[in-house]
């Protein structure tokens, strides 16, 4: 009863703030809307929100989008425009672009479109698209002083980093968030398994629309119920979802035609461009983001190591896109990790880095850290100079016999379990028919440890902080009964048993004992050597799989342990592997499907990188 009143007070809380301020941009900006000619002569719909006050020049911040600048008509607004609040109200000529082929601009929509190094003539792409648009507004918009940001959440993220590429000159600073890297490692793909739960956004990418439209040209197939595992172990090969998503849907038929990395997905991945970079450039992620780890990381990673810009980083305990919602509690499912973090990087982080570039006012360069990252075990932001950080040390742990995660190599032996594709494991306990995931990245994992299809090692109460930055190698050595196999790795903190309950926390659990996930991964065996060339398993052979899970900064505290489970489905999260080697998993036949055996050596190791523990 305690927890509802909670929950109630903050919602009435929070809605008397919005109210206070939904009159905020009518009463400060007036809104234009415009066509922008691009080289090729396409016209992009673009609003602009510039500020009343016209005694003063303001810079401009421009998001381009899939996703609609709506609400459309001058005489229509957004109750919020801008990265944040703050950057509202300080003043900004704030602008949103529908990119070309959506909504109410014209063209013909690519899903991320490949970039074209070296343009000619007329060619385009989104950098060019972007740098037209951008030598429009400095040229055309009053009262701007010639400086340009460019920020984005998911996709509007992707099309920020895109401006980075052949920049213009005015383009100063740039805030890719939660950026598509790449969507065969992103969103749709993990490492060459199909992301079934992302399944239903198909219908948002896959429709080319005719003319520019100011509602959806799309619509969500109708499942008839909310029971998403149910619903796709009913279904049964991919193939069977042709049904609900015909030859109309372009991208139905791109990713049913392209499941390995081919010059198709290698084509639109935008990490690879990444050097030379001029503009600032803050990326930011959330370390539960279920939808996009792989850009922000490789995105940051990828400028760091091939340009000479300003570049930084920041990740907090967010799942996608929570930094832009202004919470007092910041929690992820039953987990609790503080109050107003995302109101403290709206404020302090990302305003200040803004108004730097592109105002020349507020905090120097030099206040900025190079790395600005949360601690989701010890509960606070940490600042470093590089990430990972220089004093990480590499860390082995076995996975040895008695469910025993231990820093001393074993003896030979090894654990097996039968993987049964009419019985996947779960994701989550909690499963229903949701467009993105979220919650389960830090969900309660007592269920899978309880399952004989799911290895489970385990250190000893640790007796010290065991801090964790950066990325996890799980070097597997595996053996299966069949020709085709996944692979997946959990990390886990398990909570003491007198570990107290939070608000947040679901009635029927307990934060004692709580096994809560720090990160997972999977690898479709197939493409355990590369991702262009699948390959089957050799039955019963041993063999290597490097799965590689992205950065975490977790301090696993003393009293807690450090678990990792090892598993071959996770579902409806990512498709089932018929187990037996397909050309193209997308088009096996339900004979395809076979039980089989899947074996753990105890040389197997998980390689961690470390921090010190300061004395």
């Amino acid at each position: 009863m305690k927890k509802r009143i909670l929950w109630i007070v903050l919602v009435v809380f929070v809605h008397t703030i919005w109210a206070q301020d939904e009159d905020y941009v009518r009463d400060n900006y007036d809104k234009t809307e415009t066509y922008i000619t691009m080289r090729d002569g396409v016209r992009l719909f673009t609003t602009i929100y510039a500020p009343k006050d016209t005694s003063k020049e303001y810079p401009i911040i421009m998001q381009r989008t899939p996703y609609s600048c709506k609400p459309y008509g001058e005489d229509q607004f957004r109750s919020k425009i801008g990265p944040n609040e703050f950057m509202m109200k300080d003043g900004y000529i704030v602008v949103y672009q529908d990119v070309r082929g959506r909504w109410m601009s014209e063209g013909v929509y690519d899903n991320m479109r490949a970039y074209i190094p070296n343009k000619t003539g007329d060619q385009t792409d989104e950098a060019s698209d972007t740098y037209d648009t951008i030598d429009w507004l400095v040229e055309n918009v009053p009262n701007n002083n010639g400086k340009v940001g460019t920020w984005g959440i998911s996709y509007p993220g992707f099309y920020a980093t895109y401006s980075l590429l052949d920049a213009h000159p005015a383009l100063k600073a740039s805030s890719p968030q939660a950026c598509i890297g790449d969507f065969y490692f992103d969103d749709f793909h993990h490492n060459g398994s199909y992301l079934l739960s992302y399944w239903r956004a198909t219908a948002v990418f896959g429709y080319d629309k005719t003319e520019p439209t100011k509602d959806a040209w799309y619509d969500f197939p109708e499942l008839g119920t909310e029971d998403q595992y149910q619903f796709f172990l009913d279904v049964g090969p991919l193939s069977n979802l042709d049904k609900y998503y015909d030859e109309s849907n372009v991208f139905w038929q791109q990713l049913k035609e392209h499941p390995n990395y081919d010059e198709f997905w290698r084509s639109r991945g935008i990490i690879q461009h990444l050097e030379d970079i001029k503009p600032a450039v803050m990326v930011v992620g959330g370390l539960f983001d279920a939808e996009d780890l792989y850009g922000p990381f490789e995105t940051y990673e990828n400028i760091e190591n091939r340009s000479d810009n300003y570049n930084t980083v920041v990740f907090g305990p967010w799942s996608h896109g929570d930094w832009a919602r202004t919470k007092k509690r910041q929690a992820i499912g039953n987990v609790f990790f503080g109050e107003d973090i995302s109101l403290h990087f709206q404020r302090d982080i990302e305003t200040p880095f803004f108004n730097h570039f592109l105002k020349g006012s507020g905090s120097n360069t030099t206040d900025f850290p190079e790395a600005y990252m949360y601690d989701t075990g010890a509960r606070e932001w940490k600042k470093y100079t590089e990430w990972p950080p220089k004093a990480v040390q590499n860390k082995t742990f076995w996975l040895g016999g008695n469910q025993d995660l231990i820093s001393e190599k074993p003896a030979n032996g090894s654990e097996s379990f039968i993987s049964d594709p009419k019985k996947p494991v779960p994701y989550s306990e909690d499963i229903k028919m949701v467009f993105t995931p979220r919650k389960f990245m830090t969900d309660d994992q007592r269920f899978a440890a309880r399952r004989t299809d799911v290895l489970v090692y385990e250190t000893e109460v640790l007796d010290d902080d065991m801090t964790l930055a950066g990325d996890i190698m799980a070097k597997l050595q595996v053996a299966t009964t069949g020709t085709a196999a996944d692979w997946a790795i959990k990390l886990i903190d398990v909570y003491p048993p007198d570990a107290e309950d939070y608000p947040e926390t679901q009635e029927y659990l307990k934060m004692g004992n709580y096994h809560m996930m720090v990160r997972s991964e999977v690898m479709r065996g197939r493409f355990r050597n590369d991702f262009s060339k699948p390959e089957p398993f050799e039955p019963n052979k041993k063999t290597s799989v490097t799965v590689k899970l992205q950065d975490v900064h977790h301090t696993f505290k003393k009293g807690h342990k450090i678990q990792i489970q090892v598993q071959s489905t996770m579902f409806p999260y990512v498709d089932i592997n018929p187990q037996t080697y397909v050309p193209n998993i997308f088009e096996a036949s339900e004979d395809d499907f076979k039980k089989q055996t899947h074996t753990v050596y105890h040389d197997s190791k998980i390689e961690f990188s470390i921090l010190p523990q300061k004395n």
